[in-house]
């Protein structure tokens, strides 16, 4: 009877400790507050993440935090193409896939491979609040829904997800220094243009912008962030802020002194052949300029601020004396993606980013 009794109490006790020790447990949780304005119960520590959705796991890379990653969106899975990010951490294609993309911002998750992860959290771009709710339910998984935003008009919306971000994966010091080297970068690119009369700014226009795959000289962006950045008269800017298709005759007749091509330009080598190119000034006299493609997977904002240095260069050549444009990319990688990739992305669209396209 009296070692029944202690075994009873020492039963009881392993109980009530074990009680304990989850109510302790349960209590290392924390909250942050998402894109969405939803309170989102996270562990304390999070060791482990899921990146669904375009641009997620580029800012997880910006924070330095790529290593808590333990599945991918299948883009992320396959080939890097013109993504720093990924061309700096080829390891992201041997990550599990559990994503599938589907030519948008985001296509559909692998429910079932990624409860089997066992993320602390999934990071979430490009979905409807809708979906993330319904989501979430079914998955027991907390979701932080990040809005994506640019360096150029919704920079607020950039410097949010980040510092979210930054809150989650307990990066907040990073995810500062990361926003004051952008706005050290906007404000340097902004103090060598904003001050010079206008008639030492040229007019410039940019085409073959991609939006969701390979697109003509006539695609464009009315608010082209790097064009913003350094205060270029981009001749499409009264077309809005949203990405727009123009036709070549608007083109012809605004006639830019400089034109800048986006190297995923469809059928770049067939543009002298175009009723378009060899109407323009900037054809006639070989003031046409390969820049780097920014939209892969969304928006990459390193490239972003590469290409508004060299634009800088080209437009302004006395301002922009002391930089050297391809130096200044791969410190702006090396920064953000950890890795001088410049090289290679340049590879990958013929060696013609930052010269003249000679066509």
């Amino acid at each position: 009877m009296k070692r029944t009794l202690i075994c009873i109490g020492l039963i009881l006790f392993i109980l009530l400790c074990s009680g304990f020790s989850s109510a302790e447990s349960q209590e290392k949780t924390r909250t942050v507050t998402d894109s969405l304005g939803r309170n989102v119960v996270i562990p304390e520590e999070v060791d482990s993440v899921i990146c669904s959705g375009a641009g997620a796991l580029r800012y997880l890379t910006y924070l330095q935090m790529q290593d808590k990653i333990i599945g991918v969106d299948s883009i992320d899975a396959g080939e890097p193409a013109g993504r720093p990010y990924a061309i700096a951490h080829p390891e992201f294609q041997d990550k599990p896939m559990t994503g599938d993309f589907k030519g948008s911002g985001h296509g559909s998750d692998n429910l079932e491979g990624i409860i089997s992860l066992h993320p602390d959290v999934i990071i979430k771009t490009y979905e409807s609040p809708e979906n993330v709710e319904k989501e979430e339910e079914k998955l027991g998984i907390p979701i932080i829904y990040l809005e994506y935003g640019d360096v150029g008009v919704y920079r607020d919306q950039m410097y949010k997800s980040l510092r979210i971000l930054g809150e989650v994966m307990g990066a907040e010091k990073r995810a500062e220094e990361v926003i004051g080297f952008f706005d050290n970068q906007i404000a340097d690119l902004d103090s060598r243009t904003k001050d010079l009369p206008d008639d030492r700014k040229p007019s410039a226009y940019v085409g073959g912008v991609g939006y969701y795959g390979s697109v003509g000289l006539e695609s464009t962006e009315p608010a082209y962030p790097p064009f913003m950045l350094t205060n270029v008269r981009n001749v499409a800017s009264g077309m809005g802020a949203d990405h727009a298709q123009v036709s070549g005759e608007k083109i012809i007749e605004w006639d830019p002194e400089y034109l800048f091509v986006d190297l995923g330009c469809k059928d770049l080598a067939e543009l002298p052949n175009t009723t378009i190119y060899p109407e323009l000034s900037a054809g006639k006299n070989n003031r046409a300029y390969g820049l780097l493609p920014y939209n892969s997977y969304t928006t990459d904002q390193d490239t972003v601020l590469a290409n508004a240095y060299f634009i800088g260069s080209v437009l302004y050549p006395d301002t922009f004396s002391d930089i050297d444009p391809t130096a200044k990319a791969d410190e702006i990688y090396s920064y953000l993606v950890g890795k001088p990739v410049f090289d290679v992305l340049n590879q990958r669209y013929g060696n013609r980013a930052f010269s003249p396209l000679h066509l």
